[in-house]
């Protein structure tokens, strides 16, 4: 009976599981047991090692969030089907790192989060019938967080708070008082608020309440200490931030444009300059009026003149006794033939002739005339003004002026290659130093009526060894954190290794070492099929038997080499 290479594969298949089956009966109960775990083991670890590396990097989404908040995130968070997970502490919700900014924006469409403080949206949900003071609360609890959201936006501030106490309006005006505010801020690690951020602050909350004040509103930090009288302390110190800062930034572009003339000329790093600034914050105002006289006659200037000019009579006082006969008229005129002459009267041949104002004497008569008069006596007064050369000045000096500037300039050797092939160093030659001099003046502005002072110095610069300010190596956070991956993945392959080369390997040798007595029994075995097959075919010539026993070899080369084993181990006993 001739075989098939069915008959052959058939026989050969059962053969190996044949033989599994015998090398697996070598072990016992408890070694087949520490197998099959073992194996187990090796398969799981390499699963969740794959799974694990397949897994995506977990980021924080938000951190130091209410309660009321988390559990809103988290639920939009399962709406929108994005996994999470919570920090060690609960402080913080992670999530992809691939998506951390597409759930912000999907979040912040959803005003979420709201920070813990309710807004002006509170005022929507009013109940009907609600009292007035329940409104008034609503109110200030929605103008309370809107003026917190409203700080949070500060680069500066973390968290905010504010409490307002609004009085009761009143009709008396010595019962008024005005309104004021607590605002309690939560800054970032690290960061701190100038004097004009806390001002600015302050400004909002005063004009976000009618009749506040900016005194009225405090200012706070999370470690309790009062910001608000920060720049109140400084200023009654006689120290303004603002006057320290306007100098180091006058110094600073002092310093740079003498480096930035000097550097093309010695180098990089080969100048080091020094400004010191002296500044006058001080304001000042002054009024002053000049007159000049006004004499020189091209140049006079009539204001204003006025003339007055009076004539008037004068009359003869009356002279003699008072009484009767003075009072009486004259006696009528005569024209004596002959008459003495009267003292002050007129010459013969004249008429008349005037004598006191009034009256008129004529032929050594007086007599009184009341329509003519001629008058003795003029007055004439004349006023003139003269414009006034006057000059008024207001001088304001403004605050920041320069008063004076001091600085120093240290320029690097020359470094030049020596003739050995070193590197030296040479000093400057004086017109070189001359030169630097005279560019420093012209960078900085120098003047000599404002008393400023230059120094330039030549030296030898020396070389410092940078020290390392950086964290050390075994503090490093991306070391710590490629240690940790490496940790765990060694860990990892560490078990499987274990698992492998102690456990796997050692119960696999032991099922394919066979037992003692089985090679015998596994020859004879083998040397029966070969004499059935011969004994089934007939006479055959050696050649055909020679074959059939290389194909039996080339089958099961294990079980050959195990009879010629015991063939020559029962020869040699």
């Amino acid at each position: 009976m001739a075989a098939t290479p069915e008959s052959i594969a058939g026989a050969g298949a059962a053969g190996s599981t044949g033989r599994l089956q015998q090398a697996f009966s070598r072990l016992d109960n408890q070694q087949k047991l520490m197998l099959m775990v073992s194996i187990a083991a090796v398969i799981a670890l390499l699963v969740g090692s794959v799974l694990w590396f397949r897994q995506s990097d977990f980021r924080v989404l938000f951190s130091n969030i209410s309660e009321r908040d988390g559990g809103a995130i988290i639920t939009a968070l399962e709406q929108l089907n994005v996994p999470y997970k919570f920090s060690e502490g609960g402080g913080a919700i992670l999530v992809p790192s691939n998506r951390v900014h597409e759930v912000r924006l999907r979040l912040a469409s959803q005003g979420l989060p709201k920070g813990g403080s309710v807004g002006f949206e509170l005022m929507e949900n009013q109940k009907f019938g609600i009292s007035q003071f329940a409104e008034q609360v609503n109110y200030q609890r929605a103008l309370e967080g809107e003026l917190s959201r409203t700080i949070q936006s500060i680069a500066a501030v973390q968290g905010a708070r504010v409490h307002l106490a609004i009085p009761k309006p009143t009709v008396f005006v010595r019962e008024e008082q005005k309104p004021s505010a607590s605002v309690l801020l939560s800054l970032y690690p690290g960061r701190a608020l100038e004097p004009a951020q806390i001002a600015g602050i302050q400004n909002l909350v005063a004009s976000s309440v009618p009749q506040m004040p900016t005194a009225n509103v405090a200012v706070l930090d999370q470690s309790g200490a009062v910001l608000s009288q920060l720049k109140s302390k400084l200023m009654d110190a006689g120290l303004d931030p603002t006057q320290v800062k306007y100098v180091h930034e006058v110094e600073s572009a002092v310093i740079k444009r003498i480096e930035d003339i000097l550097t093309p000329i010695v180098g990089p790093g080969n100048a080091k300059v020094q400004v010191a600034a002296d500044i006058d914050f001080s304001q000042s105002e002054q009024t002053a009026e000049t007159h000049k006289p006004n004499t020189t006659p091209p140049d006079i200037v009539v204001r204003s003149q006025q003339t007055a000019e009076t004539a008037s009579g004068t009359s003869t006082p009356a002279v003699g006794v008072p009484g009767a006969l003075s009072n009486q008229p004259p006696v009528p005129a005569t024209a004596p033939l002959t008459q003495p002459a009267v003292p002050g009267a007129a010459p013969a041949g004249a008429t008349a002739n005037l004598g006191a104002p009034g009256q008129i004497n004529a032929a050594g008569v007086q007599a009184p005339i009341a329509s003519i008069g001629q008058p003795v006596a003029t007055t004439k007064n004349a006023t003139i003004n003269y414009e006034v050369d006057r000059t008024i000045r207001h001088t304001k000096q403004s605050a920041g002026v320069v008063r004076r500037l001091s600085a120093a300039v240290v320029v690097n050797h020359r470094k030049e290659i020596g003739k050995d092939g070193k590197p030296a160093t040479k000093p400057l030659t004086d017109n070189e130093l001359k030169q630097i001099n005279d560019l420093a003046r012209e960078a900085m502005g120098f003047s000599k009526d404002r008393g400023d002072t230059l120094s330039v110095a030549n030296a030898s610069f020396t070389a410092v060894e940078r020290a390392d300010d950086g964290l050390p190596l075994w503090k490093d956070p991306d070391l710590l954190s490629l240690l940790k991956d490496l940790i765990k993945y060694g860990a990892i392959a560490g078990i499987i290794a274990y698992l492998l080369l102690k456990v796997v390997k050692p119960l696999i040798t032991l099922m394919l070492t066979p037992r003692p007595g089985e090679h015998a029994a596994r020859g004879a075995a083998a040397y029966g099929a070969m004499a059935e097959e011969a004994g089934e075919g007939g006479p055959t010539p050696f050649e055909d038997k020679l074959d059939r026993a290389r194909g039996v070899a080339e089958q099961d080369p294990k079980v050959v080499a195990n009879i010629i084993k015991d063939w020559t181990g029962s020869n040699a006993s």
